[in-house]
């Protein structure tokens, strides 16, 4: 697609309706969209086997400079019935030759953090729908350029963040809107996931066993909360960040870093020299939002220690509480038993959303619990509807700028760090979330 909108089309499609109505140039009813995508790794191929259970869409190049991911990222695509993509692996810059080809409507990248937005603003300059996987930007600079890049182009740039599209955390969205839990005062979230094996090169993908990976170079660099979209991203649809209301500071500090090192020395013996490395990534960050309207927000990162995944998803109101720990709710008035948790099963009976009335059954096994289909459906519907993706740039960037806010914090003994007001003052505008094609 080589039409643009202008300016003013975008602004409004990003804070009133975020569905703006397509021109004559729209994609004509039934024709496939056209996906590149950039990193075909893990986390790459499996959106892209994701992306192949959905019709209507083609993928004529795929790009990652691993040869043997690229070769079975075109298998897949073969094996899926569509002509065998083109591939690009001729250094880690031959992302720009996909991104310019005239027969792509949007690209996907899942390569390491630090190339999500270059590969974004790549995409968008060449005038295609940008999708990153998270975060989708590692400083604030660069968050300003995925916004500055998608004004200019008037092209989308939707963090795939799959936690949105739970569906625990869909359900609370309705009850939330409904006022089941009243005003919301408080909410809680954390990427509490032991993750230290990401940090360390794996004999079965061809690495280093015990070098530090690109992801585990972050650990080395960076004190602060590195990985905060998960739980930010359903807490800000719940508190109608960028819709009304909007982060103003923040507040963080970090425990001392022992797990990795402990790691080290357990799996590749005390000797390594990553045992006795230093790591800045504290083993527990805690940082503390207040909105615009007095809302407050705990978040926490916990990766380095031994521990089971747990998100939290705890969101309290006036009238209520959901835990997402527990799976359980209070609501004053409503629960049978005073004070007693309840389970959710009559709440979902009332309030599942609609996406997963409609999309659930074809979305479950299909990449955490269902919500990766989702995410990608929504993008995909977005692109084949020429609208405004139902995570906007501005979404994007807020809930990826936690990760340098919560660095800069930390080094200033937890001094408050304000947000950057992305959306220049129209997050006051209230707008609905956008559920497109159910």
């Amino acid at each position: 697609m080589s039409r643009k909108w202008n300016r003013r089309q975008f602004l409004a499609g990003s804070t009133a309706v975020a569905g703006v109505a397509a021109d004559a140039q729209a994609q004509p009813p039934g024709r496939p969209i056209r996906v590149g995508f950039i990193g075909v790794g893990g986390r790459g191929t499996s959106l892209l086997r994701v992306t192949l259970t959905m019709p209507g869409i083609e993928v004529p190049a795929v790009c990652d400079i691993n040869e043997a991911n690229l070769s079975r990222a075109q298998s897949l695509v073969e094996q899926s019935g569509r002509p065998r993509p083109e591939g690009y692996s001729s250094g880690i810059e031959d992302f720009r030759r996909l991104v310019a080809r005239d027969d792509l409507d949007a690209v996907v990248n899942a390569g390491p953090w630090e190339w999500h937005t270059p590969m974004s603003v790549a995409t968008m300059e060449a005038g295609k729908y940008a999708a990153t996987e998270v975060p989708a930007a590692t400083t604030l600079e660069e968050c300003w350029s995925l916004v500055r890049a998608s004004e200019a182009s008037g092209k989308p740039c939707m963090i795939l963040e799959n936690v949105c599209y739970f569906r625990n955390a869909l359900m609370v969205l309705n009850l939330v809107q409904q006022g089941v839990l009243g005003d919301l005062a408080h909410c809680e979230g954390g990427y509490q996931h032991d993750v230290r094996v990401a940090f360390f090169g794996r004999k079965e993908r061809g690495e280093v066993p015990g070098e530090v990976s690109w992801r585990g170079m972050h650990a080395v660099r960076t004190n602060g909360n590195i990985y905060p979209t998960h739980p930010i991203g359903p807490i800000a649809w719940w508190l109608d960040i960028n819709r009304g209301d909007r982060f103003t500071y923040l507040t963080s500090m970090s425990s001392r870093s022992r797990g990795i090192n402990h790691f080290v020395t357990k799996r590749f013996g005390k000797e390594h020299r990553n045992a006795s490395r230093r790591y800045a990534l504290g083993d527990v960050n805690t940082s503390m939002i207040m909105t615009e309207k007095g809302r407050t927000v705990t978040l926490y990162h916990d990766t380095s220690l031994p521990r089971p995944y747990d998100l939290i998803l705890r969101v309290q109101g006036t009238n209520g509480i959901y835990s997402g720990t527990l799976d359980k709710l209070y609501v004053e008035g409503r629960s049978p038993e005073h004070e007693k948790w309840e389970d959710p099963e009559r709440y979902y009976a009332q309030y599942e959303h609609a996406i997963w009335k409609a999309l659930g059954e074809r979305a479950r096994g299909r990449g955490h619990g269902g919500a990766d289909y989702l995410t990608l459906h929504q993008f995909y519907e977005a692109v084949r509807q020429n609208r405004q993706t139902p995570i906007d740039v501005y979404d994007t960037a807020a809930w990826s700028a936690i990760m340098p806010l919560s660095a800069q914090s930390v080094a200033a003994r937890s001094a408050p760090i304000d947000f950057p007001d992305f959306t220049q003052g129209r997050w006051k505008r209230a707008r609905p979330i956008e559920f497109l094609g159910i």
